[in-house]
């Protein structure tokens, strides 16, 4: 389950695709960079789990051991705070096929199906859980927009040394 912030850099995909071409270990090294940059982010979505993790037990279908069809059988419910907070993970993206570069998801399987429980489709877990629009979750997106500014003027820095570094190695 991923998270976004929408900022349009034309240029930005293709450099970061072209990063290993130029210097092998150097998309890591952005790679690394744009997850300090996501910080504070990512620690807001795991401040906003501590209060998740309070209630959460008591909602009906969520303190049961579930294993369904869509995570190939493997229990992923009961909710467990730990892995919650430790799912958070920056992905850099280079592929052609997607659209986003930079993404903030959620790894936890579990954590991945109470963030958008019932947003497509009504059912008895985001019945318990509350209303969610389409396209929104539960906790990282809210925490992801609470610290948009401070995220995405760094990560804009950060993506544009990334271009006129490519553009300056392959001219």
């Amino acid at each position: 389950m991923a998270a976004s912030i929408r900022t349009d850099m034309v240029g930005a995909k293709e450099a970061v695709r072209s990063l290993n071409k130029i210097e092998p270990g150097l998309r890591k090294q952005f790679a690394s960079d744009a997850t300090q940059i996501a910080q504070p982010a990512i620690q807001e979505a795991q401040r906003r789990y501590d209060f998740v993790g309070w209630g959460i037990s008591r909602v009906q279908g969520v303190s049961r051991t579930w294993a369904g069809p869509a995570v190939g059988g493997r229990k992923v419910l009961p909710f467990n705070l730990n892995k919650a907070k430790n799912g958070l993970k920056v992905k850099v993206e280079g592929d052609r096929r997607k659209t986003a570069v930079i993404l903030l998801e959620q790894r936890d399987a579990g954590t991945a199906i109470l963030e958008s429980a019932g947003r497509a489709n009504r059912n008895d877990l985001g019945d318990a859980l509350g209303p969610l629009l389409p396209g929104r979750t539960r906790v990282l997106g809210p925490a992801l927009y609470s610290k948009q500014s401070e995220v995405s003027e760094a990560m804009q820095k950060a993506v544009l040394e990334v271009i006129d570094r490519v553009n300056k190695e392959l001219r």
